[in-house]
């Protein structure tokens, strides 16, 4: 019965999904996307990814790019640090512990499921070496485990910063050390309870003063009252001498990757948005992050565009609601951010890799690949270029879904690949 009323469950989803499959093909971006008016419906139309095994396959990058596994068997790899001796760590693991609110939610819940690794958590640190320098990292070994669901990683003056799911932490390290010598340190808790956005990003500030950790709502637009969203939809500073910290930018619904501008030291972030407005509907963004700035949620999205779902309305907050920089495309569900440099090769020296992990809620997918941003005068500047794709082919088969990437300052870009739970880099060849 249990099972018969799980196919009853996703059967009715999939034909409201069908019932609801209105537009989806547009895809704006840049700074001034056009935007929809809001669809509402019963359920948002659904299309998972189809997880297959990529075999003898790899993604596609760039002509005059080469790509290759370098990790496998992960346990859902998120986050990747290159430390300054050349190795790598990969944060893996999966959180999150909310109770669904509505039937839809348990429905939604169950599809999203179908899409993703079946892989058990790490909740731990992987280091990944390459001795010789040949681009094979024949050193793949657990440098700290027992952690809890680790996401976002940050590097300063031989301190290596892990944000959990419920607490920042900190290692002491020393170079070519490949493993933890001790159990790390907590600096500051992070809201943990209900945990429906559970990952928590991280960029460190360039004088290692501050850190930054980004937190997500507690929910899609408010379901569960203002009072779980304490602390949450925002960016956090945290002072990691005195550990205390105070709420950096806010609006923000899931801020899932931070990373500072190498040349402005402005903090910038990928940010997801809502859901349930339609399948062009909200665009997820690339932001630089103001202190002290408000960027609308729940109240209005990409500026002053009043989400009428959210009651009271707050006109105050909607008047201050600051516009985004750049759109990336709705539920593209960017999870990654890294500023290039030039050992990137010069069609890539200056702008922003941005990780998606892919839509869910679209009749046609988008994501599923990593874009570049290019940029200028320290703003993006143009339309994004793909730089790895062939994540997903047309039919849905599915054989990744890119999360973090990083660039290695030696000619690399580092992807987390958490469906195939493969570590990917890709080098210009010279």
């Amino acid at each position: 019965m249990k099972r018969l009323s799980t196919l009853t469950m996703v059967g009715v989803a999939l034909l409201v999904s069908a019932c609801n499959d209105k537009g989806g093909d547009t895809l704006a971006h840049g700074a001034d996307p056009k935007l929809p008016a809001p669809q509402r419906g019963l359920l948002p139309s659904m299309k998972i990814a189809e997880p297959t095994p990529w075999g003898d396959q790899k993604p596609t990058v760039p002509e005059g790019y080469s790509v290759t596994a370098i990790a496998g068997d992960l346990q859902i790899p998120r986050q990747t640090l290159v430390l300054p001796n050349g190795d790598i760590l990969v944060a893996e693991g999966r959180g999150g512990n909310a109770a669904k609110l509505k039937p839809k939610d348990v429905i939604a819940g169950y599809i999203k499921a179908k899409g993703n690794t079946k892989v058990k958590s790490g909740n731990r640190l992987t280091l990944l070496r390459d001795a010789d320098g040949d681009g094979k990292y024949e050193l793949k070994t657990v440098f700290a485990d027992n952690l809890n669901a680790p996401y976002g990683l940050a590097f300063f003056d031989n301190k290596i910063y892990v944000a959990n799911q419920d607490a920042l932490v900190r290692f002491d390290y020393s170079e070519g050390q490949t493993a933890a010598a001790a159990a790390p340190t907590t600096i500051t808790q992070l809201p943990s309870e209900i945990n429906h956005h559970w990952t928590k990003a991280m960029t460190i500030s360039p004088d290692g003063r501050y850190v930054y950790v980004g937190i997500g709502s507690n929910s899609n637009i408010t379901e569960r009252g203002m009072e779980a969203e304490v602390d949450r939809a925002m960016v956090w500073q945290i002072d990691v001498n005195t550990r205390t910290y105070k709420p950096y930018a806010t609006g923000l619904r899931n801020p899932t990757a931070l990373a500072i501008h190498p040349e402005t030291g402005q903090l910038w972030s990928v940010v997801n948005e809502r859901d349930e407005l339609g399948p062009d509907l909200v665009p997820d963004y690339l932001t630089s992050v103001r202190e002290g700035g408000f960027y609308g949620w729940p109240y209005s999205y990409w500026g002053q565009n009043v989400d009428p779902r959210v009651k009271p309305e707050n006109p105050k907050k909607v008047a201050a609601a600051i516009k985004p920089d750049y759109s990336l495309g709705s539920h593209v569900a960017a999870l990654g951010l890294s500023f290039s440099q030039p050992v990137m090769g010069a069609k890539f020296a200056n702008g922003a890799f941005v990780g998606e992990h892919g839509s869910w809620n679209r009749a046609n997918p988008v994501g599923y690949k990593v874009i570049f941003v290019p940029f200028a005068g320290g703003r993006p500047a143009g339309e994004p270029i793909d730089f790895v794709t062939g994540f997903r082919d047309a039919d849905g088969k599915t054989r990744g879904r890119p999360v973090g990437v990083t660039v290695d300052p030696k000619g690399a870009l580092i992807v987390a690949d958490d469906l195939a739970n493969v570590v990917w880099r890709v080098t210009p060849n010279r």
